[in-house]
């Protein structure tokens, strides 16, 4: 490290105590005195900037009571399942973390499941083959005699991509009357529905926001119903185990463990109680620049933001207080809606063939895949997210025609904003400054990009959310000075 670098972290180190107030950095859309306020933001005058949590961190500010729930719940997320423990008789993995893996743990993967079911025909239903296992395919099994098969009688079948946990329990947090609202007053050209479901844990009804057909709505939901689902795991919301082409509980040799199988530990608290702590305290992805860019207005002018709504959500009573209180922009407005050829042809609940909720994207530039069944892959980025927006159907057809109309220009502006969403602030992005490093980490080799666009304090803005230094800019006043260097040492310490 050369002088000007030790000089610079040097000041950076005194910077570390200065107040956000005495700082007077801006930050223009929070309000002090108990306004909402954003990830990562401050929410009272005097404290200090904090960088935005990395994919796979917790939100910040956690007590140590929290810091520790959520370390056990990563191991538990992260230990293979073992066969006298629960796993199977047929699963899809021996671990959540094995599925929901990128860019850290509690994120997607290429890893896909398979749906299967009977086309409706001839004035019957559709039909999910729920006695021949339905209509979810496990792939493995703890012994080859009870592989599961997609029965014959199935005439449909969908692929279905991991989704991602990040910032799961700050989803589970947004009022039901806030995505009922959108559902109430919808854009011109969209009628979206919202999926009322019953939580595991009871209570009222609410509405649905995680699933690709939008059919949980609780953290504690999705970790029982995956337990069971996905690795086999019985417990005390799903005792019945899934037999192999079969119906749930039936009997099944392969099946030697007592239900439930997810029994507490030493600590008196089950997997199924760990895996809901780690997903429930994962901190949203980031978004960077913090004050978004050019492309946001494109995305907002062909139609996206109809649907992957670009206004925030203020997160209401949460299981976890660091949780409530917090503007959140999953862009997402939880609502199923009509996507005509996209449509998946399963039939779940409320969700019929052409039917998919719409999910959050953000952090979705760390995704390889695209949609729900990953069909658009295999190129960069920017292919990858312009095929999947080209294979939007149904009441999106108009925003994809909108896309495809546009200039060169505005469509590299569009994707340029999709990459801020998962875009960790100081670690650098390698599209316009080759060499460096976008591993959702800040260390050495970003410092090295980072000390080039130091500019000390400018009373003339001078970087602009377009410019590569915007991910150095924390506090988006168009400097990068020892307030952001500050930020840079706490994100490169962790404290």
């Amino acid at each position: 490290m050369n002088s000007l670098s030790k000089q610079a972290l040097a000041l950076g180190a005194l910077a570390l105590a200065t107040p956000l107030a005495a700082a007077q950095v801006v930050s223009g859309s929070v309000s002090f005195g108990g306004a909402a306020a954003e990830p990562g933001a401050p929410s009272q005058p005097g404290e200090v900037l904090m960088w935005q949590p990395r994919m796979g961190e917790p939100v910040h500010f956690l007590d140590a009571e929290q810091v520790d729930r959520f370390q056990l719940g990563l191991t538990a997320f992260n230990t293979p399942l073992p066969v006298g423990e629960g796993l199977g008789p047929i699963f899809n993995d021996v671990s959540c973390g094995n599925c929901h893996s990128g860019p850290a743990v509690g994120g997607a993967s290429s890893f896909k499941v398979t749906r299967f079911g009977k086309a409706a025909a001839m004035g019957n239903p559709f039909d999910p083959l729920e006695n021949l296992g339905g209509s979810l395919l496990q792939l493995q099994a703890i012994d080859p005699s009870c592989n599961e098969i997609v029965p014959p009688e199935a005439t449909v079948t969908a692929e279905r991509l991991t989704p991602i946990c990040f910032g799961a329990g700050l989803l589970e947090a947004v009022h039901d009357i806030d995505i009922l609202a959108n559902e109430m007053n919808p854009p011109p050209g969209v009628s979206g529905q919202a999926r009322m479901v019953q939580p595991i844990e009871g209570g009222p009804m609410r509405a649905g926001r995680f699933g690709w057909k939008g059919g949980v709505a609780t953290v504690l939901t999705f970790s029982a119903d995956a337990s069971l689902n996905e690795m086999g795991l019985t417990n005390v919301f799903f005792m019945q185990e899934n037999t192999p082409n079969g119906p749930v509980g039936a009997p099944d040799p392969c099946d030697t463990v007592a239900d439930p199988e997810d029994v507490p530990d030493s600590f008196g608290v089950t997997r199924v109680e760990r895996f809901t702590d780690f997903q429930r305290l994962l901190a949203a992805p980031p978004q960077t620049p913090r004050s978004g860019m050019l492309g946001e207005t494109v995305f907002e002018a062909v139609g996206c933001a109809a649907c992957h709504l670009s206004t925030p959500f203020v997160t209401g009573p949460a299981a976890e207080p660091q949780l409530e209180g917090v503007a959140i922009k999953p862009y997402g407005d939880f609502l199923l809606h009509d996507m005509g050829a996209m449509g998946d042809q399963i039939v779940d609940g409320a969700a019929d063939e052409t039917h998919m909720m719409t999910r959050a994207i953000w952090g979705i530039a760390q995704r390889g895949s695209m949609l729900h069944d990953g069909r658009s892959t295999g190129g960069t980025f920017e292919q990858n997210m312009a095929d999947a927006i080209m294979n939007h159907d149904g009441e999106a057809a108009a925003s994809a025609a909108a896309f495809a109309a546009l200039p060169q220009a505005e469509q590299d502006q569009l994707f340029a904003f999709l990459r801020s969403l998962g875009q960790a602030e100081f670690d650098m992005d390698p599209r316009v400054n080759p060499g460096s490093d976008a591993d959702q980490d800040v260390d050495e080799f970003d410092w090295f990009f980072i000390e080039q666009t130091l500019t000390g304090p400018n009373p003339v803005a001078s970087v602009s959310p377009e410019d590569l230094a915007a991910v150095n800019d924390v506090d988006q006043d168009g400097d990068i000075d020892l307030i952001d260097l500050s930020v840079f040492q706490r994100a490169f310490t962790g404290q």
